[in-house]
């Protein structure tokens, strides 16, 4: 059974509010939270008093402007718990994002915390099809990581059945799925592909799967690896966003009826777009770098987090708040080759335009002397096993040179040759320059 198209009783008020009224609401806890962090944060007021401002300058949304950034080394000068606002005793669950250096950044939750949080996850799940009494097969990662608890509140808070997988033990995910015949999957986009491959290798067909709905996140991906996934498994396919340091996943997501970006809950996170260079604030429409200031935590208030996301924002359509765009790659991933800006979603784009090859792509990054080179590695599709490799890498160097301005050296492996995720984000870039 396809998903419901919600009816306007289903959503709460605030998601059909006027733009008036949502505005009245994004003041009105913005400034509670600047006193907040001002009041029980020692870094805040170091940094709001550096910077010149207080509290009660912010007049207006635009006003937020005049506040000083956070980023992860302000969470990580300040571990494990010295962001929080209130007495640790208060804290009911502690997360940490993953860092590939140093300490982790720490997040920490309220009892309040939590019950906003699993509000808008049920609320992001609503939006992507799922009901009460669907059953909602997470296979995100459990622990300090967001993704598999979050998604499993949410999912409860709806009035779902959980089935609490994580990630790994795809034979079993399978298994699962075929016996317990789940309504909804949540997982990464780049780990459902490695379960539609394994449905294929046991000799089952994903297309007769029982997921109606994948719900995606946790990595950037594209339009092109949505319409391979949708084609694939015979699934909608809808985007949530979020990260640890906001809130986790569910910080946006997108609706069903028009998967036209993740709607941003804009009654409890204020986006910003700003030029990564210079931080000044960007119009709606224009692409940079996504900041958001938290209206509602009370363990961790956020003023001005800098995602390193690089999107843009877009007007209303299905709901009443703001979306987001397709992330088009991070501030801090993006690969400069020869004096050329790339970004791994780049050659996504392109790897899964051919139709010959799998949504599997790896980029492998050295250098000589003092030239950068660029080796993409991509995979065939099972059913494409014999064709002629040499002449699909020709042709993806010269539309990777033509599209990408950047040269390189096209490795079309065999089907599963590149290493596959067993819980969560892909490894698509491997930079040996750093080395």
């Amino acid at each position: 059974m396809p998903p419901r198209h919600p009816a306007p009783g289903d959503l709460e008020p605030i998601e059909t509010a006027s733009r008036d009224e949502i505005t009245a609401l994004q003041l009105q806890r913005l400034r509670s939270t600047l006193q907040r962090a001002y009041d029980h944060v020692p870094h805040y007021r170091q940094a709001f008093d550096a910077a010149g401002v207080h509290p009660g300058d912010l007049k207006t949304l635009g006003d937020l402007a005049k506040f000083p950034f956070t980023g992860k080394k302000d969470l990580r000068d300040n571990y494990p718990f010295g962001m929080f606002a209130v007495p640790r005793e208060q804290v009911l669950r502690i997360h940490a994002s993953s860092g590939t250096t140093g300490k982790p950044t720490v997040v920490g939750y309220t009892r309040n915390d939590i019950a906003t949080w699993a509000d808008l996850g049920a609320r992001s799940i609503r939006a992507a099809g799922g009901r009460a009494g669907d059953m909602v097969h997470v296979a995100y990662g459990y622990g300090l990581f967001t993704g598999g608890l979050g998604a499993h509140y949410g999912a409860e808070r709806l009035g779902c059945t959980v089935v609490p997988m994580s990630g790994g033990q795809t034979e079993k995910q399978v298994q699962l799925i075929t016996d317990f015949k789940p309504d909804i999957i949540m997982v990464t986009p780049s780990y459902m592909q490695v379960i539609i491959e394994e449905f294929r290798r046991q000799g089952l067909d994903p297309a007769a799967m029982s997921v109606k709905v994948g719900i995606f996140g946790a990595e950037p991906w594209t339009e092109a690896m949505r319409r391979e996934i949708e084609g694939a498994a015979a699934i909608d396919a809808v985007d949530i966003y979020g990260l640890s340091e906001v809130m986790g996943p569910g910080v946006a997501s997108e609706c069903v009826e028009s998967k036209d970006g993740p709607v941003i809950w804009e009654d409890h996170f204020y986006p910003e777009i700003i030029d990564p260079e210079t931080g000044a604030v960007l119009p709606d429409g224009s692409e940079g770098e996504l900041v958001f200031t938290s209206l509602t935590k009370e363990a961790l208030p956020i003023i001005r987090y800098r995602t390193r996301d690089l999107t843009r924002l877009l007007p209303p359509t299905s709901r009443a708040f703001r979306r987001m765009g397709k992330i088009v790659g991070r501030s801090d991933d993006m690969l400069i080759i020869r004096g050329v800006n790339l970004f791994p979603t780049q050659i996504e784009e392109i790897v899964l335009q051919h139709g010959q090859l799998g949504g599997q792509y790896q980029l492998v990054v050295t250098r000589s002397g003092q030239l950068d080179k660029l080796k993409v590695r991509c995979e065939l599709q099972p059913q494409h096993a014999r064709a002629d490799a040499n002449q699909i890498g020709r042709t993806l160097e010269h539309r990777i040179k033509t599209l990408c301005g950047v040269s390189c050296k096209v490795d079309v492996c065999a089907p599963d040759a590149l290493e596959r995720t067993l819980t969560g984000k892909a490894r698509r870039v491997i930079d040996q320059r750093k080395l």
